[in-house]
């Protein structure tokens, strides 16, 4: 979709302001016929906020597909599972509630999958409805009847921590999908030196793959120097390899001064990732430890990629391409490649700390 942002005016402008509205977000009376200013835009920054996107204040494929999302409540339409996927808030609530119930929903994340429509049937079962997958009246009845007076933490997110704390998979012999973030259609961040962020993902994930592969893993780039795939699109693709882990590589922009490394996982005001959560924080230590740069933190993000992603899943940004120095180091193809063997240590350690924890609980 083409981007939408301020100076824009239009239908288009005029529908968005109207769900951001119906949020209780407010937007000064002078902009409401259709005119994309300074106070949509902040409402635009605030529902990002919110939702745990990029506050770029535009409106791109995620932060229209969240607003579109953010307008259903549970029992606002009846929900099965089916090609595509529902999406909404309804379905997550839907999800958290059956989680909370004891019925494994998989990750809140809004998308009603196979794990939640299995989670449905049983729920169904359990209170003597027809089992057929259908979230109608009758379900939406009995999940508001009998869901939890004090709701506890999420149990996704439990379980997803105990899952990871049992795996015993090692890094040789995986396959980790890396997704060279941008591409042709989106180049993302101009360099000083006039170099795309799309183009140095491209350097930085070929080198990323040699390096895992020295280590006995099998990678999968998920696209060519020519291609511009949707992150639905990559996410698909890593989900259909059986991948074992997601890495989906970046630049950061900025100011020319701005620097430092940074790392995404899945994550929502509401819910994360605890294993993605992890990945990052191996990541990111490796990286700006093991290079010497200034650390940005790991923090959540609900982008499409690492929401679709059924493996954990990050998004690194080990450099701001607009600064010249940091730059430098992925232009410099010796430097490039020790960024790339710092990236596949934290990806090691991932995998070391999970057997360390098996090894540790016994037979």
């Amino acid at each position: 979709m083409r981007l939408i942002h301020r100076g824009d005016r239009g239908a288009a402008v005029r529908d968005i302001q109207r769900r951001l509205l119906a949020l209780g977000v407010r937007i000064d009376g002078d902009e409401l016929g259709g005119l994309f200013g300074p106070s949509t835009e902040a409402a635009v920054r605030a529902f990002q906020q919110r939702r745990g996107l990029p506050s770029d204040g535009l409106i791109g494929p995620d932060t229209w597909g969240q607003l579109v999302e953010a307008g259903y409540r549970i029992g606002d339409r009846t929900l099965y599972l089916r090609s595509p996927f529902f999406r909404g808030d309804d379905v997550s609530q839907i999800q958290r509630l059956l989680n909370q119930l004891g019925f494994d929903a998989g990750r809140e994340d809004g998308i009603l999958g196979e794990g939640t429509g299995r989670a449905i049937v049983e729920f169904q079962r359990n209170v003597g409805i027809k089992p057929d997958g259908i979230v109608g009246p009758e379900v939406v009845r009995a999940l508001e009847r009998i869901r939890p007076a004090t709701p506890g933490p999420s149990r996704a997110v439990v379980r997803e921590a105990e899952t990871i704390a049992t795996m015993t998979a090692t890094l040789a012999g995986s396959r980790i999908a890396i997704d060279p973030g941008h591409g042709p259609d989106d180049p993302g961040h101009i360099g000083p030196s006039g170099l795309s962020e799309g183009e140095v993902a491209v350097l930085l994930a070929s080198d990323l793959a040699d390096e895992l592969a020295a280590h006995g893993a099998i990678p999968s780039i998920l696209r060519s120097v020519d291609e511009t795939p949707s992150a639905s699109e990559r996410a698909r693709a890593a989900n259909e390899l059986g991948a074992a882990l997601c890495i989906s590589v970046h630049m950061n922009g900025g100011e020319p001064m701005a620097e430092g490394c940074t790392c995404f996982f899945y994550g929502t005001e509401e819910t994360f990732s605890p294993a993605g959560q992890r990945l990052a924080e191996l990541v990111q230590d490796a990286v700006t430890e093991g290079l010497g740069l200034k650390d940005g933190r790991t923090h959540r993000l609900a982008v499409a990629l690492l929401r679709e992603t059924r493996m954990p899943a990050i998004q690194v940004e080990p450099c701001f391409i607009t600064n010249p120095s940091e730059e430098a180091i992925v232009t410099d193809p010796p430097r490039r490649r020790a960024l790339a063997a710092a990236i596949a240590a934290g990806i090691e350690a991932f995998f070391e700390a999970r057997e360390r924890r098996a090894a540790a609980a016994g037979p």
